[in-house]
């Protein structure tokens, strides 16, 4: 059968790694979560004090920086920042309070969009993020943009951060939220913008599951399409 790239797009906590993650299982695919890459560099960033608007700062830092996935043994991928798993600690709310400014950095988006290309070259891949179909694969088989009420969003967020014992209103949330989606969806480098040939998908009031065989369906026509194309 043949594999195709599926990109999910969308804003914070309306579902996208969660359904990303089942897609991938169910399809055999590679799951591969932009938005960890960027969190991990935040981390990286904030832990070493380097400052954002310094060119030359960013560069050497992007220079230390190295990552790469890796499936633990319940088969969930996870992020390794320099050889440290930090999959806990890139989900912290005050990672979240600086990940889309660090997103919005020239060269950050540049490294970062060139190994999510390299990670997903040979097809077979769910990503998720917010350039994905509109940058990083402009021309993946499957372009999907997931929206959802903020309030939603906030109380799903909130639910996250309490399974880490990290505790935040949902008040500081619902704020944290609209700071980003108006960053992201502002910003020069590769903002967040729904693609005219994806298919969007509003959670607010569906489950992961139905989510996820949406999704599936969706999935299964563009491949039987695509392998389809191959023969003809």
């Amino acid at each position: 059968m043949r594999k195709i790239i599926i990109a999910i797009d969308g804003y914070s906590a309306c579902g996208k790694s969660t359904t990303a993650k089942e897609v991938a299982r169910e399809l055999g695919y590679k799951y591969i979560d932009s938005g960890a890459m960027y969190r991990a560099v935040t981390l990286y960033f904030l832990d070493h004090l380097v400052a954002f608007t310094n060119p030359k700062e960013v560069d050497k830092a992007l220079q230390n920086i190295s990552l790469a996935f890796r499936v633990n043994a319940k088969g969930v991928s996870e992020i390794f920042l320099n050889g440290i798993n930090v999959e806990q600690s890139i989900r912290k709310m005050r990672i979240s309070e600086n990940v889309s400014p660090v997103s919005t950095i020239k060269e950050v988006r540049q490294a970062m969009v060139a190994l999510q290309r390299k990670l997903g070259k040979d097809k077979g891949v769910v990503m998720d993020g917010r350039d994905i179909g509109s940058v990083v694969f402009p021309d993946a088989e499957l372009k999907l943009f997931l929206t959802a009420d903020i309030l939603v969003r906030a109380i799903r967020r909130q639910k996250e951060l309490l399974e880490r014992e990290d505790l935040v209103d949902v008040d500081t949330i619902i704020q944290n939220l609209q700071q980003r989606d108006q960053i992201d969806s502002t910003r020069k480098e590769s903002p967040l913008v729904r693609p005219a040939d994806s298919v969007e998908i509003n959670t607010t009031h569906i489950t992961i599951d139905e989510q996820v065989d949406e999704v599936i369906r969706l999935a299964l026509s563009k491949i039987v399409a695509a392998g389809k194309r191959k023969f003809t």
